[in-house]
């Protein structure tokens, strides 16, 4: 396998012990968990947590024993030795949450979606411009799976030339236990595509280069779970970007019990010069491990077993454009960006389905 394909080693930590403290706030999502272990494998030390639901906090503190319980979000927002708040609230929550916490004089970083509304996004685009803070999004279906960050790599080498398609697959296990009453709330998740949809266009937007897309079709649905009228279980759209790069994307809630993991999660890259396929979470009928990429150049085919093998940059990354004000882990554009068009695809699917029941 030629050199270039292979990676280029693990992310050490980027500071010392005690040089960037940050908080954790709002458990609601348990992707806090990757967010906040994904920050102190970076070098990051979290110092405090807050949340309004005890539970969450005995199990949050049974993870990281040494982190300080708050009594309120108040009381966080004050402390003034922190960098930064990551934090995982009910979807329709984030957005404001995000504007207290740069108000506050930190930089926010939270679990995707963002937002759910347009008007939340716009409102934040303005106090990042206000306050000079950031506004970073936990993106995770490309941040924290190796082979998902290796792909980044090789697209940036040339490994496939010119991408010009990007389809994503989503699936989700809906699962048998109970789920909290926001999820099933639509002006609480705002929608699959919303929800869920925002990882596949953020990688859509990352492989394709587009810094930009009109969403061409999106439609979603409740196929198959009538007792709760609100959840869309089903989800799809596309997408053409600014730089010719088109992008379709499906997410859904149907992964089957007899998947070993709660969903075959997939990526296709088409380029020029060839094509990758990430199978993120699982190999189906040959591995239960996942990070396996393939890739079809004029040569040969290739396969990658990437665990272990790459870890997350974006964190590392992540702390260091705080500490130093740069933009290296991602841009506020492009986080934005990914925001913005999930919201827009949501929206377009919504008036799909309101005008086909009326």
């Amino acid at each position: 396998m030629p050199s270039e394909f292979q990676p280029s080693g693990l992310p050490k930590a980027v500071c010392k012990a005690g040089e960037f403290p940050f908080a954790a706030a709002h458990l609601d999502h348990p992707h806090i968990y990757g967010q906040c272990e994904g920050l102190i494998e970076a070098g990051g030390t979290l110092r405090y947590v807050y949340d309004r639901d005890p539970e969450k906090i005995a199990a949050f503190i049974k993870k990281f024993p040494t982190v300080k319980v708050l009594e309120s979000e108040e009381a966080l927002l004050e402390q003034p030795d922190i960098h930064l708040v990551a934090a995982a609230a009910i979807p329709n929550e984030r957005g404001p949450l995000g504007i207290k916490v740069m108000e506050s004089g930190k930089d926010y970083f939270t679990d995707k979606t963002p937002f759910t509304s347009l008007g939340q996004l716009e409102t934040a685009r303005q106090k990042v411009i206000e306050t000079g803070k950031k506004y970073m999004v936990y993106y995770s279906e490309r941040l924290h799976v190796e082979s998902a960050v290796h792909a980044g790599d090789l697209i940036e080498a040339g490994a496939i030339g010119r991408v010009i398609q990007v389809s994503g697959l989503g699936p989700h296990r809906h699962g048998h236990n109970p789920r909290p009453a926001w999820f099933y709330q639509k002006e609480k998740y705002g929608g699959i595509l919303c929800d869920i949809g925002s990882h596949q266009i953020e990688q859509y937007l990352h492989y394709g280069g587009a810094r930009d897309a009109k969403v061409l079709s999106a439609r979603v649905n409740n196929f198959n779970h009538p007792h709760h009228p609100e959840l869309e279980d089903f989800g799809e759209a596309n997408l053409q970007g600014d730089n010719g790069c088109s992008g379709y994307f499906r997410v859904d809630w149907f992964t089957p019990d007899g998947l070993r993991t709660w969903g075959d999660g997939r990526t296709m890259i088409l380029g020029t010069e060839g094509y990758i396929e990430l199978r993120k979470y699982i190999d189906v009928a040959r591995e239960t491990s996942g990070n396996h990429l393939y890739l079809v150049n004029s040569e040969r085919e290739y396969h990658l077993d990437l665990n272990g093998k790459v870890g997350y940059p974006f964190f590392g990354k992540l702390v260091l454009d705080c500490l130093n004000r740069t933009e290296t882990a991602m841009t506020q554009e492009h986080a934005f960006k990914a925001a913005e068009l999930c919201l827009k695809a949501q929206e377009l699917a919504d008036t799909k389905r309101l005008s086909s029941l009326q």
